[in-house]
């Protein structure tokens, strides 16, 4: 059976327009949230992490996409612009692509917006990007809460091993808009300071926005530095509920155990966890649980949404980018705003960026409607 691979990639965020950028940042602990007070998102001051518009559009001038591409669209296509062109993969029909967002266009449906609401399909978009591209396949579009961004490298890889594609990029985004901040809002979910992933005193979630881009190829000739193999992924759900996770981790426990049965591996060899760690109260203790039961609680762990805040669709596929660029630097990032463990069972939180050897990690994500996803990767011989 074919290996599979993660490659190239790139992050566009409000740490930076690459993911060497974004990744020293965050080695030094720097976060991208902000506190900002736009009356047109919400009525109050709320923390973000949002990419800086001067930038973008500067950015999309290269590329010569302002004027007829929505917001996301730019992101997206300054994210997977990077990556196409530092791959040098040419897009013939052995090549996919698949698109990873929870909203996608959401904003056109806003008053004043400057495109037709029909923009706000996620086929409008598929299309808009496969035009940009060239691509000669029709792409996937995967809206699947916030598992997505995982679920897509997941989805990508079964692709490939079933010999429909050579190659598969994936590009993943999500705007913070109105309808995505009063959504929370009305859950009661979100916290007036930084969030703190899994300590004590967590009050809530961040949401922030993020596109990100990755290849995925069974060529090892197209290898970067922190590729890494894909040994393994599962994705389960637990049909709890609409938007509270299973109490017992259960979706999460099996979409683990899954993931590590199709590795072949122990959870022993489990150098570290990347968790999708929201600091809301009942995702935090729901994956306490479901780490001990796998036999994860002391495995080192940490969250990124001190970093970006929860970037929903792209959270999984750029924490997976970051995850990768770990393992070539033997570093273990510390979890931003951590202080006092707050779940009913043990975690090795990471507090600080810490150098270890490292060859092997853990991603998960879980989502909305009881969704789960679990992959594994570890470092790639180049």
């Amino acid at each position: 059976m074919d290996k599979v691979f993660l490659s190239h990639n790139n992050i566009i965020s409000s740490l930076g327009f690459d993911s060497e950028t974004v990744v020293e940042k965050i080695s030094k602990e720097v976060s991208g949230l902000r506190l900002v007070d736009d009356p047109k998102i919400m009525s109050r001051p709320f923390y973000t992490s949002m990419i800086p518009q001067d930038d973008l559009q500067k950015a999309s001038s290269e590329l010569r996409t302002i004027q007829q591409h929505t917001r996301l669209e730019q992101m997206l296509l300054v994210s997977l612009h990077k990556t196409i062109d530092a791959s040098e993969v040419k897009l013939t029909d052995r090549v996919g692509l698949i698109i990873s967002t929870t909203k996608g266009n959401i904003d056109v449906l806003e008053e004043n917006s400057a495109f037709s609401e029909e923009r706000a399909y996620l086929g409008a978009l598929s299309d808009q990007l496969k035009t940009h591209f060239g691509f000669k396949t029709e792409p996937v579009v995967l809206s699947n809460a916030c598992v997505s961004g995982v679920l897509a490298i997941a989805v990508a890889k079964r692709l490939i091993r079933q010999d429909r594609f050579d190659h598969v990029f994936v590009v993943a985004g999500d705007l913070v808009t109105k309808f995505i901040i009063s959504g929370f809002n009305s859950f009661q979910a979100l916290s007036e300071e930084p969030c703190r992933p899994y300590s004590k005193n967590r009050s809530g979630i961040n949401i922030g926005e993020v596109a990100a881009s990755i290849l995925v190829t069974k060529d090892d000739n197209l290898l970067v530095e922190e590729a890494v193999e894909i040994l393994g992924e599962a994705s389960c759900n637990d049909a709890n509920h609409i938007s509270g996770p299973s109490r017992t981790g259960e979706g999460l426990y099996r979409s683990i155990k899954a993931a590590l049965k199709e590795a072949k591996i122990p959870a022993s060899d489990i150098d570290y966890i990347s968790a999708h760690g929201t600091a809301t109260l009942f995702n935090d203790e729901m994956e306490a649980i479901a780490f001990n039961r796998v036999g994860l609680g002391q495995t080192p762990l940490n969250s990124l949404k001190g970093y970006f805040g929860h970037t929903l669709g792209a959270s999984g596929l750029l924490e997976t980018i970051i995850g990768m660029h770990s393992l070539h630097q033997n570093t273990l990032f510390a979890s931003k705003g951590f202080q006092e463990l707050g779940v009913s069972e043990p975690l090795n939180i990471i507090e600080k960026t810490t150098s270890k050897e490292i060859k092997t990690f853990l991603k998960t994500a879980s989502g909305f409607g009881g969704s789960n996803t679990a992959a594994i990767f570890r470092k790639a011989a180049v």
